[in-house]
């Protein structure tokens, strides 16, 4: 098995939750990116300073809130899956419709609907499995 793990750094921020770590890791050429709870600011510095594309995994920034997610960075690094943890019924709304639709491209999965996610690769491709709640 092969794998590269980078945390992606940028600069500090005013915002803390721009200062999450944001992980990137490619596995046996699957590339994965975990946003923690970094919004457009990182988004856009994270889209400058690294050569990032064809994302297989994307964990969705800060719950899928409407201060995540942009366009411009959903567009740039194109993602099959977007997996969004978030509590069921949450009272911040979490996800946005807003962030649902730029995501529309990419097959979507959602802790307070689908439970837990697994991810399991192999040499000879993944498997999603869910565990409803």
């Amino acid at each position: 098995d092969k794998y590269k793990l980078y945390f992606l750094n940028t600069k500090e921020y005013n915002n803390e939750n721009d200062n999450s770590n944001v992980i990137y890791l490619n596995y046996n050429n699957y590339k994965f990116l975990f946003m923690g709870d970094a919004g457009v600011e990182k988004e856009k510095d994270i889209l400058e300073k690294y050569n990032l594309n064809d994302i297989d995994f994307l964990k969705i920034g800060h719950h899928g809130s409407n201060t995540s997610s942009s366009e411009l960075f959903i567009n740039s690094i194109n993602p099959k899956y977007s997996l969004i943890s978030v509590g069921k019924n949450n009272r911040y709304g979490h996800p946005k419709d807003s962030v649902l639709d730029i995501l529309k491209n990419s097959k979507i999965y959602r802790t307070d609907l689908d439970g837990s996610i697994e991810i399991k690769l192999n040499k000879s491709g993944y498997k999603i499995k869910t565990y409803p709640p």
